[in-house]
Parts: structure tokens; C-alpha cells; sequence
């Protein structure tokens, strides 16, 4: 049987194997990385929130369906359905962390300003503030697409010389 028939492989293969997932998962890696040791170099502090929290630069959202959708293109080929949907899904990945979720992030920064001024004795007073690192702006989207591709890219290249 065949992955194509939807049925299985007979080919002994594992998910470490997977150019596209390991790609995306390094990709991922990399870029939480980078928050995490730029918070340091910035603010001389360890913050771990930045190895799994969202916003910053550069974007592991970017980053992630980059590789994913470059790591596909190289493995199946960049005409075929797979890459597409790879692609597509990589475009709303991105356009959703620029718009909506960068907006959400600034909603919950002005609401966050408002609960802070209310009296003391108001129920809302009190309550948790709103996460207000939500999406990126469009430079953090573009270095993330940039770090993916060229995660995918050096993994193609061990790949080959291997």
C-alpha cells in the first residue's frame, strides 16, 4: 500500500524523518530562540514566557508554515496540490498575525489602560489583564517567513549531502 491511496506506507518511516514537520519544528525552535535570547541581550533578564508565548520578532507563526510550505515544495515538488495548500495555509497564517491578531493585541492594550484607571471599588478593578502580545507587525512577519525559508532551505542541503 502506498501513502497515496490513503491507506498507509509499507516504508518504515517516522516523524523524525518528516522533512516538512522537522523543518517546521526547527523553524519554531529557532525563532522562540531568537526572543528568548534577544529579551536577554535587551533587558538582561531570562524571561521563559518568550520560548512559547506569541508576538516579537521574528514571527514562529511566520516561520513555522514558511519552512513547512518551502520544506513541502522541496520534497514533492512545487506544482502539485500539496505544496498549494501548504502555501494557502501559510498566507493565512501570516495575513491573520499582521491583522487580526496584531489588532486584538492593541484592543487588549487599550481595555487593559481602561480597567487600570477604574476606582478601586469597581468589580472590574480587579480583574486579570488581557494578553496584549497577540499578533506582529509586518517586519516581524517578514523575518519569520525569512528565518523559515532559510531553515528549510539548510535542511534541504544537509538532506542532499547527507
Amino acid at each position: 500500500m502506498d501513502v497515496a491511496s490513503g491507506f498507509g506506507s509499507t516504508t518504515s518511516s517516522s516523524m523524525f524523518t518528516n522533512f516538512p514537520l522537522v523543518s517546521a519544528f526547527v523553524a519554531f525552535a529557532l525563532a522562540q530562540s531568537i526572543k528568548f535570547f534577544t529579551t536577554w541581550y535587551k533587558e538582561r533578564r531570562w524571561d521563559p514566557k518568550q520560548l512559547v508565548g506569541s508576538g516579537g520578532m521574528p514571527s514562529s507563526h511566520s516561520a513555522t508554515v514558511t519552512a513547512l510550505a518551502a520544506a513541502v515544495g522541496f520534497q514533492d515538488g512545487f506544482g502539485g496540490p500539496l505544496f498549494a495548500t501548504a502555501l494557502v495555509l501559510a498566507c493565512i497564517v501570516m495575513y491573520d498575525a499582521t491583522g487580526v491578531r496584531l489588532q486584538a493585541g492593541r484592543q487588549a492594550e487599550v481595555l487593559n489602560q481602561i480597567v487600570y484607571e477604574l476606582p478601586a471599588e469597581h468589580p472590574l478593578a480587579e480583574s486579570r489583564p488581557l494578553r496584549e502580545l497577540l499578533g506582529h507587525t509586518p517586519p516581524q512577519v517578514v523575518a519569520g517567513g525569512i528565518l523559515g525559508l532559510v531553515t528549510a532551505i539548510m535542511g534541504r542541503l544537509i538532506i542532499m549531502a547527507w
